[in-house]
Parts: structure tokens; sequence; C-alpha cells
């Protein structure tokens, strides 16, 4: 409805939000591959958030650019499936949009605000507070705390809304795929761990010619191959945590940009094997050619783009 407002053409809106989904899915926690790889390397959640931000803002800048051009090229009618009336209805019952946000933004900023606390300058000082912090700012506590919030979203929590077909029964279904899936990936990156592939890896970067782009192009290739961003970030993290003291990967914000260059390496390359593909291209009416030109090339130039700006701050910081 906002692409037809804008006269806009599907294809180039469609790319835009499916890039920005992706770079907040694989950089950005709190979604489950960032803090699953967090906790493996074990980089601080609120420097890989910071890092994420920095990184994932100004190549979604890029990929924006890139958007325009395909919205030019390709044009798909944003001709709504509903009438106007059914979308005013469904805004009518849907909450604010700072409403909608508190959920996300919350969980957030209590994480950000513990790696603050636990800074060696103790800029919240020792006492009380900086242990509330520390306590509430724990990705699980502030995760769980984010899921209370939530439950003010609806106008009116009924008993229809918690069965099982309702509202948190839906999210529960959701749910249990991306457990099933971290789980799975995490088992999957535990196999290759205690297989010799960290040895070999070991062997041929000794001399740490690749950097932080070693971890990049193991999530990408792990990404391509298999389809799964969470996985791939999940198998790269196991695989690369005892490399990190060989890479010089061992303080805490080296640990956290590697985090971040995982994520971007599981951005590249959204096609065929990925879900979220046919996602992107059934959701706007896409042609199976006309995602692999927009969608996939997209992936690959937000990838690519935050691995530019991660490299540019590694060596700034």
């Amino acid at each position: 409805a906002l692409t037809k407002k804008a006269k806009l053409s599907l294809g180039g809106t469609a790319v835009a939000l499916s890039l920005g989904l992706m770079a907040a899915h694989t950089m950005v926690p709190p979604t489950p591959g960032p803090i699953a790889a967090a906790g493996i390397i074990g980089a601080d959640l609120g420097q890989v958030i910071l890092f994420g931000l920095l990184t994932s803002i100004p190549a979604l800048l890029v990929c924006i650019f890139f958007a325009k051009k395909i919205g030019a090229k390709i044009f798909i009618d944003p001709a709504p499936k509903i009438t106007q009336q059914e979308i005013n209805a469904q805004l009518e019952q849907a909450p604010s949009v700072f409403k909608s946000f508190i959920p996300i933004i919350v969980p957030i900023v209590l994480i950000v605000l513990r790696s603050f606390a636990e800074y060696p300058t103790q800029p919240f000082g020792d006492g009380y507070f900086r242990t509330a912090i520390g306590f509430i700012g724990n990705p699980v506590v502030a995760l769980l705390l984010g899921m209370v919030l939530s439950f003010t979203l609806p106008k009116k929590l009924d008993k229809e809304m918690l069965g099982t077909t309702g509202w948190i029964g839906e999210a529960l279904t959701s749910a249990a795929i991306i457990i099933l899936i971290t789980g799975a990936g995490g088992a999957f990156g535990k196999v290759l761990q205690t297989s010799n592939i960290s040895s070999l890896l070991e062997a041929n970067v000794s001399n740490g010619s690749l950097g932080i782009w070693l971890p990049f192009l193991i999530a990408a290739g792990l990404k391509t191959a298999q389809g799964s961003s969470t996985v791939a970030i999940i198998t790269t993290a196991s695989i690369i945590a005892p490399l990190l003291p060989v890479m010089g990967f061992d303080t805490e914000v080296s640990k956290a940009l590697a985090v971040v260059a995982i994520g971007a390496g599981a951005a590249v390359v959204s096609h065929a094997n990925d879900s979220f593909f046919w996602v992107v291209t059934q959701l706007s009416d896409m042609k199976v050619g006309e995602g692999y030109r927009t969608h996939s090339v997209g992936t690959v130039i937000l990838g690519f783009s935050a691995m530019i700006i991660l490299t540019l701050i590694s060596l700034v910081i």
C-alpha cells in the first residue's frame, strides 16, 4: 500500500526491505544467530550490537541505492491484494509505532547499558545500581522482559489469543522452529569443531593474512551452500572460536568484530536454498529470475559493503 501511494515499483521497495531485514537478522542482536555466536566466541553482546549497527547502517545506504536502481529497471505492480478498507481496519487494531518498538528497544538498551557498566572505568560505580544493571542487562533477562512487554501490544488479551491457534500459539510455533534450527546449527558446529577442520585452518591462517575476512569467507561459504543464515553463523563461530588467539583476536573488541564479520558473511548469498528468498519473491510477486537479479545480488552487496566498513573500523580501533 505504501509503495502504491509513493508510485514506486514493488521490486525496489521489496529489495530494500528484505536487505534491511537480512542486515538486522545477521549482524544486530537480539536475533538468534548473533546472540549464539557471541556466546560461543565469548564476545560482549553490547559491543556486538554497537559494531553491528555501525557496520550495517552504512552498508544499508549502499543497498538502498542499489534498490532504487533495481526499482527503476524492474517494475512490479504494487497494487495490494486486499482493499483499502481492509487495510484501514487492520491498522485500527494495530498498536502504535512507539508501542510496537518497545519490546525490541528495551532489551537492546538494557544489554548495551550492561556493557557500559562492565567497563573498567565503572561509569555506573560499583554499588547496587551497577549490580541491578548487570542483572537486568543479562541477555536472557533482557529478552525475557521484552517478551513480557510484548503482551501489552494487543488492545485486548482474550482467551482466543492465548490458545494454540491464536497470537500466543502461533508465536510458540515460530519460536520452536528457531530453537530447533539454532540447536541443530550448534550441534553441527560442535561436530566440525571436534574434527580436524580447526587444525587445518590453524595451519593455514597462522600468518594472519586474511585477518577479519576469514570468518566472513567461512560464513559466506556455509550460507551459500546450505541456505540458513543462523546455521552458518553458529557453525562458523564454532569453527573460528579456537582460532581467535592464533589470529590475534583475543580482546573484547576484536571478538565483537569477529561476530559481526561472521554475520556479514552469513548474508551472502541468499538464493533458492534459502527460505527467505522464497518469502521475498512470493510476497512481492517476483519471478525467480528477478529474485536472483534483485534480492540475491543485493545480499552480496550487503555482505561485502558491511565487510569493507568493518575492515575500516578494525583499522581505526
